[in-house]
């Protein structure tokens, strides 16, 4: 099965432009999350050149997102571009196990290769051991408690579109697959 922006942004934008005023665009260049303004009547997830799991990656954020962070440019979160230091990587970790779990759960519904990533080509190398195992854990903690109302009514409409099993609590994974 192919797997297009064609297909996900509208899919998103008609579960999503009226419930949540958010609309999901492809962009040019690095992702972010742009709040309505005076100039845009409606939130913006942005995701990067187009890639498809670039806008499950950004999808994910805006799930997990509460109302006070989706009223604030990327959430108001600090990011460090690409070329972190092993600590600036070790604390970008931290707060992206949860996202790239959730991108995981996605990922399933689509039937789409998941690839854990740092995003960090040209920093410091770090044991990407301790994030693969993170993010395993949350995986089988949504699991376990869920995963939110927005992104299990994605993840239900993604499973229905490409056809894939709905019940992301039953999705078996190992760290060997978190690669």
């Amino acid at each position: 099965m192919r797997h297009t922006i064609d297909d996900l942004i509208p899919l998103f934008n008609q579960l999503f432009a009226h419930t949540e005023n958010t609309l999901l665009v492809a962009g040019d260049d690095e992702p972010i999350y742009l709040p309505a303004d005076t100039k845009h009547a409606q939130h913006r997830i942005i995701f990067a050149h187009g890639f498809f799991s670039s806008a499950l990656h950004e999808i994910s954020h805006w799930c997990i997102a509460g109302e006070a962070r989706r009223q604030q440019i990327d959430y108001g979160y600090w990011y460090n571009p690409d070329g972190r230091s092993a600590d600036q990587q070790m604390a970008f970790a931290k707060v992206e196990a949860k996202p790239q779990a959730l991108e995981w759960i996605l990922s399933r519904a689509c039937g789409y290769k998941f690839v854990i990533s740092l995003d960090n080509l040209s920093g410091e190398p770090i044991d990407i051991t301790p994030f693969r195992q993170a993010v395993l854990a949350q995986i089988k903690q949504f699991q376990q408690q869920g995963i939110g109302a927005r992104a299990e009514k994605l993840q239900q409409a993604l499973s229905h579109y490409y056809q894939q099993p709905t019940d992301y609590k039953s999705y078996t994974v190992s760290l060997q697959e978190l690669k």
